[in-house]
């Protein structure tokens, strides 16, 4: 049985004998970074530096709702902009395992930066497990990489430091209730953002798209089920397809959103969420009437496997 209090004590001990010098942490306001970035303050205090990179690929009000989760952990935190440069190196890209190792690679050029200047020598991450069995190396087979190991460079110049690396999310959230973070009832975020909710490019227009869809999938299963009975996971996606449709009296040729909500323990399988027709109609019907682009809507029932919970 996993003991979060355990674990916190004897990490901090380590944190605090493995890190000499100043260390950063990108934190997203999910719970695995999060979780990491308060264990490492607690064992190093200002020593670390909390940074919000935006992005442009983060949810609707991510960075202001992650600035009073920072300002209210009294974390010596940034927030740095650098939306343009990952939508511009994103630029043409269609393929989601370049998408992946391109924001990998964007988020150590950035932070570098930001180390440089804050004169840290360490890099902390969010990293759990299911992040490098999917990854793959050695014999393992890569599923998907994930941002923060699939797009690490050989020669990076921090020291990184990954105090979650072998547990999963179960055991993370038992952290968070643990450390009473709001967080703790947060669905989980891919490190990469929307980007791998959109098949096909990345532009500022399909983003505009399907933020304003996850947020409607969002409100409308957290006005419809109460924590303990919602999904694990609940979000849309943006398929690369338009089909005919009708917006008032005329003919249309919009987007299709595709809705996926699944129960899961850690993570690693899942099973889809059988949600209620009304819900789902609720969500079809303003997704359809608020988003203008979007005329047909669809259910993502598979199981993982042989799906995983992301699209890409």
């Amino acid at each position: 049985m996993f003991n979060p209090e355990k674990f916190v004590n004897r990490k901090i001990k380590e944190l605090q004998e493995d890190i000499k010098g100043k260390a950063i942490i990108a934190c997203s306001g999910g719970v695995d970074s999060t979780v990491a970035a308060v264990l490492v303050y607690r064992a190093i205090g200002k020593r670390l530096l909390t940074v919000f990179v935006d992005t442009g690929l983060m949810r609707k009000n991510e960075r202001q709702r992650v600035e009073k989760v920072f300002k209210k952990m009294g974390l010596n935190y940034g927030i740095v902009d650098a939306s343009q440069e990952f939508l511009g190196a994103l630029k043409g890209i269609i393929e989601p395992e370049q998408k992946r190792k391109i924001i990998g690679a964007k988020f150590i050029e950035v932070f570098e930066r930001i180390a440089e200047n804050f004169g840290a020598e360490y890099l902390v991450q969010g990293t759990i497990a299911p992040d490098w069995i999917e990854s793959g190396g050695g014999l393992r087979e890569t599923i998907k990489s994930h941002h923060n190991v699939g797009g690490l460079p050989e020669n990076m110049n921090l020291k990184l430091v990954e105090p979650l690396r072998d547990l999963y999310k179960d055991e993370v959230r038992k952290i968070a209730t643990y450390f009473d973070l709001e967080t703790k009832e947060r669905q989980p975020f891919p490190g990469p953002g929307l980007a791998i909710r959109i098949l096909g490019e990345v532009t500022e227009e399909r983003l505009k798209i399907v933020r304003e869809a996850n947020a409607i999938v969002e409100e409308e299963v957290e006005r419809a089920y109460p924590f303990e009975e919602r999904p694990w996971q609940y979000f849309a996606v943006l398929l690369p397809i338009r089909s005919v449709g009708v917006h008032g009296d005329k003919r249309a040729y919009g987007y299709t959103i595709a809705i996926r909500m699944v129960e899961s323990l850690d993570g690693m399988t899942a099973a889809y969420f059988k949600a209620g027709h009304v819900v789902l109609e609720q969500i079809a019907s303003r997704i359809t009437t608020e988003i203008k682009d979007v005329n047909r809507v669809v259910y993502d029932i598979t199981n993982k496997p042989p799906a995983t919970i992301e699209w890409e």
